[in-house]
């Protein structure tokens, strides 16, 4: 089962993105804060990652369209909660850390809060994945002005604000879009460190230097997109 790690501050709906992440899952979802709902969104998986999922209380939603984007947008879709969060579903990123995220957002601190990752242990973040991740931090710079050190998976949002993004990447895409299509639409994007630790299993996006450069290149689309006015349907 789900169990508490902080029930302080105001709830929010978790999606978790899975791709055959079984060995994983105790332990992020034992991290997930308290009278919050953990949605994992199985992208065919086939080590039954779906089956722990739904044992330890979580909220199973299945994408059969393959890609991180199409996984994190269903999640998105399936929420209800006023604020959702996400989180990578590999053990690498601690959930618990969200409920600190969502409160600075209902402060009016800022908008969109995204983690920026600082790696705990050796090989945690490949250098090819770095580089990867700083080229696009500056590119993000000159498209949007947001000077921002990392583009990490740990953020959380208004589920109103996500949904008028008409967000459109389904593939590695899409964490960058949303950032851009925030900064387009006037919400304010802000970034905090966050302990970032090896991953369980192996990565499906950057864990070589080919995935890390399928990534940047759905990325690079991305910011060669004009700007899309919030709320126009997509």
């Amino acid at each position: 089962m789900i169990l508490p790690s902080d029930d302080s501050g105001p709830r929010a709906d978790i999606v978790l993105p899975c791709l055959d992440e079984a060995a994983a899952l105790p332990g992020v979802l034992a991290r997930v804060p308290r009278g919050w709902r953990a949605i994992v969104v199985d992208n065919g998986s086939t080590d039954g990652s779906a089956d722990v999922a739904r044992a330890l209380g979580a909220t199973v939603v299945h994408e059969p369209r393959r890609g991180f984007g199409s996984a994190c947008h269903a999640g998105l879709l399936a929420s209800a909660a006023e604020f959702v969060c996400f989180c990578d579903c590999d053990g690498s990123l601690d959930p618990a850390l969200l409920a600190g995220f969502v409160r600075r957002v209902a402060d009016g601190e800022c908008d969109l809060l995204l983690g920026r990752r600082r790696p705990r242990e050796r090989g945690a973040w490949p250098l090819h994945a770095r580089a990867g991740n700083a080229a696009l931090s500056r590119m993000l710079h000159r498209r949007t002005g947001l000077r921002l050190r990392d583009l990490g998976p740990l953020r959380a949002g208004r589920r109103a604000d996500l949904l008028a993004l008409g967000l459109t990447d389904r593939r590695s895409g899409y964490p960058l879009q949303m950032v851009v299509r925030a900064a387009d639409a006037g919400l304010r994007v802000a970034e905090t460190d966050v302990p970032y630790l090896a991953r369980t299993g192996k990565s499906k996006v950057t864990g070589t230097w080919l995935g890390t450069w399928h990534a940047v290149r759905d990325m690079r689309a991305v910011l060669a997109e004009p700007p899309v006015p919030a709320g126009v349907p997509q």
